[in-house]
């Protein structure tokens, strides 16, 4: 499977907003972990990425029957394929979709830009979104490493921009009280880290 996704075509060359030299390993590493964690069968369905960024790296390299992504940014030009909705979701937490809309809904490097408020609201509306069976898939940094990006931001090594946009670190175990709270069963729960445990994993399944 991994051969089918590093075939696809990559829009431009930037992967974040800002400069970073290390942000296109790391936007490929996302999205090798997130397509990792999908089932086949869901693929058949409709995926949303929340938080896709003004370079949709992961849409751009998944295979999926219809594509959909929100940010706060305007949609490029280069991405027609996907169906795009400028939203912020700080300030707006809530997905304008029917109920059991999904299959796959990721937040990929985004429950950090939001605040604690905000993620129990955007759960809960995920939750109802996704459809029985249905798949949320998330990668955060690992709390203790946000000292070592902002030396790292500093360095130019990942964007100093978006560091400077997280609004809160969370843990594993937080990230499960998150979906419990939203109505996810604790037994459809999974947990992991990569990248040497400066980043996790969490999938949480309707």
């Amino acid at each position: 499977m991994s051969n089918i996704f590093e075939a696809l075509p990559t829009h431009g060359t930037r992967n974040t907003r800002g400069f970073g030299l290390l942000e296109p390993l790391l936007a490929k590493k996302r999205a090798q972990t997130a397509n990792q964690l999908i089932p086949n069968q869901l693929r058949h369905g409709r995926v949303l990425d929340i938080g896709c960024g003004s370079h949709p790296y992961f849409l751009s390299h998944t295979y999926f029957k219809e594509k959909f992504a929100i940010d706060q940014l305007k949609k490029p030009q280069s991405v027609a394929e996907i169906n795009w909705f400028s939203l912020n979701l700080n300030d707006e937490p809530h997905l304008p979709f029917e109920d059991e809309y999904f299959s796959v809904i990721t937040m990929l490097a985004l429950v950090e830009h939001l605040s604690p408020p905000s993620l129990v609201a955007l759960f809960t509306d995920v939750y109802r979104t996704l459809k029985p069976g249905g798949k949320l898939i998330i990668t955060t940094p690992a709390a203790w490493s946000d000292g070592l990006l902002r030396i790292l931001a500093r360095l130019r090594m990942v964007s100093e921009e978006e560091i400077d946009e997280h609004e809160f670190a969370y843990t594993l175990p937080l990230l499960g009280w998150y979906f419990g709270t939203a109505g996810f069963e604790m037994r459809k729960v999974q947990f992991g880290y990569f990248e040497l445990l400066l980043n996790m994993w969490a999938t949480a399944t309707r």
